[in-house]
């Protein structure tokens, strides 16, 4: 990590009492952004430190914008831009990466769909020419299709109908807090809808959402701004723009009355709860205020979240926390932040609300004290450095940034927003989100919990969906 010292004669004489001041040490990152005439935006950020570099490609679609009826369709077609393309076939891909020494991913969030890859600077050209070649038309098939999709049925049997617990903390709660389908629909995918998938489908989703205009091309690591644009005008300029569709309106205010539910889980041996609220929109001054306040909450065994339920009352297992499926920077719509935790089989839902309730309480009466408020931010500003040291992590933030904020600068306004946090921002945003209007509760017990003794239970799904 190469960091650039700030002197404190300049900092004294060139910053104010802002969200800069703070800083002694600030790791700004070169950003150089230019956008093709295809559309396509290519951002290049420069680091000589290592001869490798990292690509992201964001393509500016997810569970938010997949049809109606084809629940998990945007994860589906993540894993179809894997199996091949006319000209370079199923694996040709991964073998032409892992070769020489690489390595690539990709995922589907609410908001993106993204594409990583890490290798030797000499696989640059290589790397942007496949996903330039997937970007132009992917090899639809009968086969492929099928195959995928038992695929994703599988992945889904594995991380939740088979799982302890599944994914009610993320999928169901979704479910239950949101108002607007493209907010609550399980976007992990529904069997019946997956199977009802069609090749057309596939190919209109192709057309319509992985053009270059809907896309944010990365790269970090050992190469100029001016080779990095070279390369992605060569390999990227001749494909076409591709109209669009327009998105919806996905805005949902606050929720006004707390939301409840009792689900029962035949995999689980103590109950868990889940517990999310709606959060400030992406931009709003809230937000990273309410990153912070998460922090403290439930970030780590210091959190007041960890201290108060777990080592203090002993009425949790375990306490952690989610922003939706991603971070707190990184959502363009409605999503929660979630409190998950396991609590023992004599305690209760009701007692773990009543002791979250009862730190909130704390925090919006009294704030947070200056030694708390430190530690959290510089282990969250040491995260934030650690994280971006990897060139893949640095392309793929980046990426993210200018396709959600439409600015991939944001990378190094992020650290200065941490600092400026107040313990009067934690007191307000405390008090205006984490409220019992606005929380929605998802009380998770094993089965046996729930079903009389006399009763012969045949452990179903049925409860895995709650929104369908």
């Amino acid at each position: 990590m190469r960091m650039r010292k700030l002197s404190a004669l300049l900092a004294a004489a060139t910053l104010s009492l802002s969200a800069q001041a703070a800083s002694t040490d600030r790791w700004d990152l070169p950003v150089n952004v230019k956008k093709l005439s295809n559309g396509l935006t290519v951002v290049v950020t420069e680091d000589h430190s290592s001869p490798t570099v990292g690509v992201s490609v964001v393509y500016h679609v997810g569970m938010r914008l997949e049809p109606k009826n084809r629940t998990g369709f945007a994860h589906l077609f993540e894993h179809l831009m894997f199996q091949g393309t006319p000209k370079a076939a199923k694996g040709v891909f991964d073998k032409t990466i892992t070769a020489g020494g690489g390595r690539s991913n990709g995922s589907t969030r609410a908001d993106f769909t993204n594409y990583i890859e890490m290798a030797p600077v000499s696989a640059l050209d290589a790397i942007l020419w496949l996903e330039a070649d997937r970007m132009k038309t992917l090899d639809f098939s009968e086969k492929t299709l099928k195959n995928q999709q038992d695929v994703v049925k599988e992945e889904i049997r594995v991380n939740v109908k088979n799982k302890p617990y599944g994914g009610f903390m993320w999928i169901d709660i979704s479910q239950q807090a949101f108002k607007k389908w493209e907010n609550n629909h399980d976007g992990y995918g529904s069997f019946e809808d997956l199977e009802g998938a069609s090749l057309d489908d596939v190919r209109n989703f192709h057309r319509d959402y992985y053009g270059p205009n809907n896309a944010v091309l990365a790269i970090a690591g050992d190469v100029t701004p001016q080779q990095g644009f070279d390369l992605a005008q060569k390999y990227f300029g001749a494909i076409p723009k591709r109209a669009v569709p327009k998105g919806g309106d996905f805005t949902e205010g606050l929720n006004t009355e707390e939301k409840r539910t009792v689900q029962g889980d035949a995999l689980a041996q103590v109950p868990a709860i889940a517990a999310g609220w709606k959060m400030p929109a992406r931009g709003s001054r809230d937000q990273a205020p309410m990153a912070v306040l998460g922090e403290v909450l439930a970030g780590g065994d210091a959190s007041l979240f960890y201290q108060g339920l777990v080592k203090g009352r002993e009425i949790a297992l375990n306490v952690s926390s989610f922003w939706g499926l991603t971070g707190p920077w990184e959502y363009d719509g409605p999503t929660l932040f979630t409190i998950f935790g396991l609590y023992k089989p004599n305690s209760s839902a009701d007692a773990m609300l009543a002791a979250m309730d009862e730190e909130v309480a704390k925090i919006v009466k009294d704030g947070v004290d200056d030694a708390t408020l430190k530690r959290v931010k510089t282990s969250m500003l040491a995260d934030w450095n650690n994280q971006m040291e990897s060139y893949m992590n640095r392309a793929d933030m980046l990426a993210k940034l200018q396709t959600l904020w439409g600015d991939a600068k944001v990378v190094n306004k992020i650290p200065g927003w941490i600092e400026g946090v107040t313990s009067a921002d934690l007191q307000r945003v405390a008090a205006t989100y984490l409220t019992k209007a606005n929380r929605t509760v998802i009380d998770r017990k094993p089965q046996a919990m729930l079903t009389p003794p006399a009763a012969h239970f045949h452990g179903g799904d049925d409860h895995e969906h709650g929104g369908h």
